[in-house]
């Protein structure tokens, strides 16, 4: 099986995305990585300069990540194609949902990415879901990821897993890559603990809790297209935990 694209998220870098995002590209490549997980670059960095830094580091786009209102919202949706098709974007991910307290959202927003995921492949990009630890809360006897998952097409609707996410829900990430194995092929690994409050502390890959081997083996049966480095947050520079995510993912699994 071919390895996966190795990409990282750019959350990590906070401000920086805003504020000197060339500095993120340098400390990108530094560490390893040839591809950026972001938003849509024409916006926050102006066309011109966004195209003129990508190329001079060479580092092309993996997924575009917007949120739910970049999606029922007709006129950003729009844009953001635009944008996915300039770049060559094939993967347009979401985070979030219209409402996550009750199950009415999750219908709602299921019927909403269904229109989404339809216009989507029509224009050559497929849709996917990123997943948080919300959306398996019990909301009266149906969580709302099992309805997302029962009341949208996964021809047209993927799942991009979130393994520590699914793992701080208390579930076994490997299962639910097998579970949804014809909706995945988009992947964030990330990795962290649970502390004594119950709130997520974010760590490299390899210092958490996350059986990162069992949820690679579960995707190598999968499309694995992307393997996406996330970490939300740092106590280290963003450059050595990225480069020390990079190294987990070079001497474990050979990518």
């Amino acid at each position: 099986m071919n390895a996966p694209k190795i990409g990282l998220q750019g959350i990590i870098f906070g401000e920086r995305n805003r504020t000197d995002f060339e500095s993120i590209l340098i400390d990108l490549k530094k560490a390893g990585y040839d591809h950026l997980e972001s938003g849509n670059l024409f916006k926050s960095q102006g066309e011109d300069n966004a195209r003129r830094l990508l190329e001079k580091y060479g580092v092309t786009q993996a997924g575009a990540h917007f949120g739910y209102g970049d999606y029922s919202n007709a006129e950003q949706l729009s844009e953001n194609i635009r944008y996915c098709k300039a770049m060559g974007v094939k993967y347009m991910l979401c985070s979030g949902v219209s409402d996550a307290s009750n199950a009415e959202g999750y219908h709602e927003s299921a019927k909403t990415f269904n229109m989404v995921g339809e216009r989507l492949a029509d224009e050559g990009i497929r849709f996917c879901y990123h997943n948080h630890n919300w959306e398996f809360n019990d909301l009266g006897g149906v969580r709302g990821i099992d309805i997302l998952a029962e009341k949208t097409d996964p021809h047209i609707v993927g799942f991009n897993v979130d393994v520590f996410w699914v793992t701080f829900a208390g579930f076994n990430p490997a299962e639910f890559i097998q579970k949804h194995a014809d909706r995945v092929g988009y992947f964030h690994f990330k990795d962290g603990l649970k502390n004594n409050e119950g709130k997520p502390i974010f760590l490299e890959l390899g210092y958490g809790m996350v059986d990162l081997k069992a949820c690679v083996e579960a995707a190598q049966k999968t499309r694995m297209d992307w393997i996406v480095v996330e970490q939300d947050n740092t106590a280290r520079t963003p450059l050595e935990s990225i480069g020390m995510s990079r190294t987990t993912l070079r001497n474990n699994f050979g990518w």
